[in-house]
């Protein structure tokens, strides 16, 4: 089974609330809502992948030294297995905006639940919990 490494991320604002953003129509698993990230390019070290994705996906930039390690997901979905490592990050430069066409939400990390997500996030809600 193929290995699929990807990277996501837990925005803390100051107000201890999550960012979580919504896998838009068109997406395998779309209208789920998920941490953003996502994958890993060959030779590329996590962190960095997950700079690029925040700044792709969401217009603002992270410092790697701003990612602190959390977590990771280990997920065997049909077609091939996830490693997704989950880092918590509360400094960034620039306003969060959806540049994808994703919907985004600020949550408290109580309502995470409330918020159908794929099957490889799920466990990482706990995690969060336990954090904040």
């Amino acid at each position: 089974m193929k290995l699929v490494l990807v990277v996501a991320c837990a925005l803390v604002d100051v107000d201890n609330r999550v960012l979580i953003s919504q896998r838009p129509e068109g997406k395998q698993l779309a209208g789920l809502w998920e941490f953003p990230g996502g994958k890993v390019d060959p030779d590329e070290r996590p962190e960095d992948a997950l700079v690029r994705e925040l700044h792709e996906e969401l217009g603002i930039t992270v410092k790697p030294a701003c990612l602190a390690p959390l977590t990771f997901a280990s997920f065997a979905y049909e077609t091939f297995h996830l490693l997704m490592p989950l880092y918590v990050c509360r400094r960034w430069d620039g306003f969060v905006t959806g540049r994808e066409g994703q919907a985004t939400r600020w949550v408290r990390p109580k309502q995470l639940r409330d918020y159908p997500m794929p099957p490889a996030d799920e466990p990482l809600v706990a995690h969060l919990l336990d954090l904040l």
